[in-house]
């Protein structure tokens, strides 16, 4: 099969002047939104160079950018390479559930007592907008807003961070969860459903609602991953050609 060939920045992006005290903010926004709506898609080296001269800045602040995204597990380094988009579906995706899974019940057990009606109505509007948003950054914020909504009455800041940190890693790949695995009237329906357990203060059925909701993501994702994969082995390539010659 041929490679498809790697998109230019100049492709992507409009060649602009950026203020010096902004160029590293505005240069991480631009690249990380570009990335996960796929018009950056997964292998394509990120050059200082070329970054620099679209934003009309030095490297230092590309540098600094890409240093943040690569933090966020949307860059990994190769040699020779340098800075390459990473696979915004892989292992660390299974990961991010499989510790959401862990934290995310304990805080909604913690909280669930304390949540007032303020928390439940904020919920709510989240949930609201979620039905209308469409662009993955929206998305993703609203889905966290929700779900930290209803655990942030859990009493632990040390736990509430780290389900904030897993939250914010599934950013990367809400997009896939939602459209390419057809999970997105799933997970809608997940979110109403858990929070009516939530506001009739029902513990054991709202937390078998989230623990429902985290699984059926991660065996989501657990089978996209297969499907890749024998897509992409010697065995994935002969049924293919056998399909597309019938």
């Amino acid at each position: 099969m041929p490679r498809k060939p790697i998109p230019t920045l100049s492709g992507v992006f409009t060649p602009t002047e950026t203020p010096a005290h902004l160029a590293r903010d505005v240069i991480e926004s631009a690249l990380r939104e570009a990335i996960m709506d796929g018009r950056i898609p997964p292998e394509t080296p990120l050059r200082q160079e070329e970054i620099a001269t679209l934003f009309g800045v030095s490297r230092m602040p590309v540098r600094e950018a890409l240093r943040r995204l690569e933090s966020q597990g949307l860059l990994h380094i190769q040699p020779y390479k340098g800075a390459v988009v990473t696979a915004l579906i892989n292992q660390d995706a299974m990961d991010t559930y499989g510790v959401r899974l862990l934290l995310e019940p304990e805080a909604l057990r913690l909280s669930l007592p304390h949540l007032s009606d303020t928390d439940l109505a904020e919920a709510s509007a989240c949930l609201t907008a979620l039905r209308r948003a469409r662009d993955s950054a929206t998305l993703a914020r609203l889905n966290r807003e929700f779900h930290m909504a209803l655990y942030r009455r859990a009493g632990n800041a040390r736990l509430l961070y780290l389900i904030e940190q897993e939250l914010a890693q599934e950013e990367r790949f809400l997009r896939f969860h939602l459209s390419a695995m057809g999970t997105g009237h799933q997970a809608h329906d997940d979110h109403e459903a858990l929070l009516d357990a939530a506001r009739s203060g029902d513990e054991s059925r709202a937390l078998a609602r989230l623990r429902r909701h985290l699984s059926q993501a991660e065996h989501a994702i657990r089978h996209y991953l297969a499907d890749q994969d024998n897509a992409a082995s010697p065995a994935g390539d002969a049924a293919r050609i056998a399909g597309e010659s019938k």
